[in-house]
């Protein structure tokens, strides 16, 4: 019973960050750029393909995430997961191509470049190793990467966190953006890791159906 209520309190916070921070990411949508992102706004007036594809995209990824992990959704309804997670693999290339090129290009200096750039290749790399796994067939390896592929989606709700998080600090933005552009995405990748690797649960929750 404890199991079940841990199970549904997760699920629950999943949704809430994943569709919450996806929908917010939208806000310049009605506030317009230089109201709602104002330390990046300097991308959508020097790159701006680049810039909308990213952050139209990358939400579009993250709201498709519980989506994805749905197992009720991918057992009897595997047609709908399949076009979710193509919807999601072609968010990931496309807002990830564009997030790299921002992150080559950001002027918050080559410590935060390096930090995102790295998300950006690192993001492509475990989507697009995911989706050929999938086209082979090979369910239970698709899973796996696609786990660490999402680690690395959720890089977008850490970020969120962490920047509202280094303000209460009073450390100053310079400072803490740098800092930040590792710390979204490192220990989420690492939490991946250790759930793949747990023997008793990654056996039981990659397991192909029959």
């Amino acid at each position: 019973m404890l199991t079940t209520g841990l199970e549904w309190t997760r699920t629950g916070v999943l949704w809430f960050f994943t569709i919450g921070v996806a929908v917010f990411s939208w806000r310049f949508m009605v506030g317009g750029v230089e109201a709602t992102m104002e330390f990046v706004a300097y991308h959508a007036q020097l790159r701006p393909i680049a810039f909308f594809a990213h952050v139209i995209l990358a939400p579009v990824a993250l709201a498709l995430v519980p989506f994805q992990l749905w197992q009720g959704l991918r057992d009897r309804r595997p047609l709908v997961h399949r076009l979710m997670g193509r919807a999601y693999g072609m968010a990931v290339v496309i807002s990830g191509a564009s997030g790299l090129w921002l992150a080559v290009t950001t002027e918050a200096g080559p410590v935060a470049a390096f930090g995102f750039g790295l998300l950006a290749v690192l993001w492509l790399g475990t989507t697009l190793t995911g989706i050929r796994l999938a086209m082979r067939g090979d369910r239970i390896a698709h899973r796996r990467w696609m786990i660490r592929s999402i680690a690395l989606t959720l890089a977008a709700v850490t970020l969120r966190i962490q920047i509202p998080v280094g303000m209460i600090l009073e450390i100053p933005f310079d400072t803490a953006y740098p800092v930040i552009a590792w710390l979204c995405w490192v220990p989420n990748l690492i939490v991946a890791e250790l759930i793949l690797r747990w023997p008793r649960r990654s056996t039981v929750r990659l397991r192909a159906p029959a």
